[in-house]
């Protein structure tokens, strides 16, 4: 990760979050006592497989699920329970870009309506509007004459581009990235992976990036924490928890994120496998 965060302040501060689902007469507990911090300028990977509650937390701090207990607070004001107006104005500084994109982007619009409705929406003139699509446009690399064409023209990693381009346009201080990577082949993801740490060192925006898989959040994130049936496991700086995980689940993750060196991925099994030996600590 090519920018340094200064984490002195928390631009979000989750609190011992617990969010409860209804199942019928029985409720499921998908966040027992979570609590993440992002500072400005940070990236923090949230990783863990499908289930474990990543994508609940997500969505908990976009206001899109119901808080049990705990807080969220961003920018020093409690956002937790926020709705309607307060909710509203939040979108200037809080956005999300979804695993997705071709969902995200209403087919039938062109992307230079696409991008402009959240600016005309909160107020902005059409010139104005105009040329700060075209300035997103620009920082995602995509040609200018993409405003008059329709999402269904652009690849896959063009269209994440296009959804990126979107939660930018309005200049957020904290873009949650829920698995924006996950749907795409592996040049593209690289592609853009690149582009979200070049936006964050040209912007400075803070992002929380979801993901399953430890080998993305290793290229991007400062610091990672791993989830695991609902609760934070482990927490800690990117260079500590991707080399030296401390909980037996990181390490299953990390065991099953490949890397280019096969050599290098059957010393990583063995060497970790032999941990678990000698430690008796079993994998979940």
């Amino acid at each position: 990760m090519k920018t340094d965060a200064n984490n002195d302040t928390p631009l979000l501060d989750v609190a011992d979050l617990v969010v409860d689902y209804r199942r019928g007469r029985t409720t499921f507990r998908a966040l027992n006592g979570v609590s993440v911090t992002i500072g400005a300028g940070e990236c923090v990977g949230l990783v863990g497989e499908s289930g474990s509650g990543k994508s609940t937390l997500g969505k908990a701090i976009l206001g899109l699920t119901e808080v049990t207990s705990g807080r969220i607070s961003f920018a020093g004001s409690d956002i937790t329970h926020a709705k309607g107006a307060a909710r509203r104005r939040l979108a200037a500084d809080l956005q999300v870009v979804f695993q997705d994109p071709y969902g995200s982007l209403d087919p039938t619009l062109t992307v230079g309506h696409i991008l402009a409705e959240p600016l005309t929406a909160a107020g902005t003139g059409r010139a104005e509007a105009r040329k700060a699509v075209a300035e997103m446009l620009d920082h995602v690399r995509l040609p200018a004459d993409t405003v008059t064409r329709y999402p269904s023209e652009f690849s896959g990693g063009q269209r994440q581009r296009i959804a990126i381009a979107r939660a930018l346009v309005r200049r957020p201080r904290l873009i949650v990235c829920d698995e924006p990577v996950s749907a795409l082949d592996l040049t593209t993801q690289a592609a853009v992976i690149d582009l979200f740490i070049d936006i964050q060192r040209e912007t400075g925006v803070s992002y929380l990036f979801v993901s399953h898989d430890l080998g993305v959040v290793r290229r991007i994130c400062h610091r990672v924490s791993v989830m695991y049936q609902g609760e934070c496991v482990e927490t800690g700086p990117n260079e500590t928890i991707t080399r030296n995980p401390a909980h037996s689940y990181t390490r299953r993750l990390l065991l099953a994120s490949p890397v280019a060196d096969p050599a290098r991925q059957a010393e990583r099994r063995r060497s970790w496998l032999g941990l678990r030996t000698a430690t008796g600590s079993p994998v979940p």
